[in-house]
């Protein structure tokens, strides 16, 4: 693949050289524009958009569907909802993207780590190891201490605010709405009828004591962890279970299920015949889980582009994708 141009939203990255903005010590020669409208011009077969949408979702839809209307493949971490968005969001809101993807010949495909390949790929390939299948339990465990995300942490998560202050995750509906759609897309995958709605369960924990995070401080009494189910259900019963540890120290919460190796990991649970277990742990080459987090979020949209851009238009979930691999990408050999 080809690098042919650099679409940023801070004023202070516009004009700089993209292997400057990447770390790399060197020019690439593609300049960094903050004019979305030059950035079409170029004509791209794709754009891997990785833009912040947890605070800002319909103007994230605006610019993918304004990306695919002009005839452009799209992979993109967010907005999640948009993952598996069947029986998630109403048509309408799905509606007129589709159709201005198919109008443009392209496809658009969002996903990354979570929601994403944590829990839609890899549960989902688990399960063609079964011969019964009671009860499919996503987990994301991990401490968020060094996840700098500001506005995740404090605003959506509510992390140092007052626990009686609810913030935008845990007002009723909007977990469903946003990893809802793991939980209905392992269901469509598995052919089940999930009863509705979904199911949230929700448990917060004071900080016992005051916190210092690369996102800020957790004062002592404040939100300090989160635990959170999207639970679907058949007949009453949890059949898939989608389910957050989060933590803000790793100290905290003991009682909490924990990492076999460092402070993050994902981990997949398949009651039945046989009972299934895998942990997907990662860490970054020269940093922590959270930042490997970012890398393998940006990577599966990344190796995906190929399989993305060969799609049939419209929107392209992890159900219609053939195997991704890191074709390309084994060191030493030739590229």
């Amino acid at each position: 693949m080809e690098l042919v141009g650099v679409w940023v939203s801070d004023p202070a990255k516009v004009g700089k050289d993209a292997g400057r903005l990447a770390g790399l010590d060197r020019d690439l020669g593609i300049i960094a524009t903050n004019d979305r409208q030059a950035l079409l011009d170029l004509k791209p077969d794709a754009i891997v958009h990785t833009a912040m949408t947890d605070d800002r979702i319909f103007e994230a839809i605006a610019d993918l569907t304004a990306f695919v209307r002009a005839g452009i493949n799209v992979v993109s971490s967010g907005p999640v909802l948009l993952q598996y968005p069947f029986g998630v969001v109403p048509d309408s809101v799905t509606e007129p993207i589709v159709e201005a993807a198919k109008a443009g010949g392209v496809s658009l495909h969002v996903n990354g780590i979570d929601p994403g390949f944590a829990n839609d790929v890899l549960p989902l390939a688990m399960t063609s190891l079964s011969r019964r299948i009671d009860e499919v339990r996503c987990a994301e465990i991990a401490d968020y201490s060094t996840y700098y995300q500001p506005v995740v942490n404090s605003q959506i998560f509510g992390f140092g605010q007052p626990m009686d202050q609810t913030p935008m995750l845990l007002n009723p509906g909007v977990l469903s709405m946003a990893w809802g759609a793991v939980v209905r897309q392992i269901a469509a995958g598995l052919g089940v009828t999930l009863d509705e709605p979904l199911v949230e369960r929700i448990e917060q924990v004071a900080a016992d004591r005051d916190y210092d995070t690369v996102s800020g401080k957790i004062p002592k009494g404040t939100r300090g962890a989160l635990h959170f189910q999207v639970v679907g259900q058949v007949d009453g019963v949890d059949r898939i279970v989608l389910e957050h540890y989060t933590r803000n120290h790793p100290d905290q919460c003991p009682d909490w299920p924990k990492p076999t190796t460092g402070d993050g990991c994902y981990r997949i649970d398949i009651t039945g015949d046989p009972v299934l277990n895998v942990e997907f742990g990662h860490h970054g080459e020269h940093g922590d889980h959270n930042v490997s987090g970012m890398v393998v979020t940006a990577m599966r949209l990344v190796n995906a582009v190929p399989a993305v851009v060969a799609a049939e238009p419209g929107l392209v979930t992890a159900l219609d994708l053939p195997l991704v691999t890191g074709a390309g990408l084994v060191s030493g050999q030739n590229r």
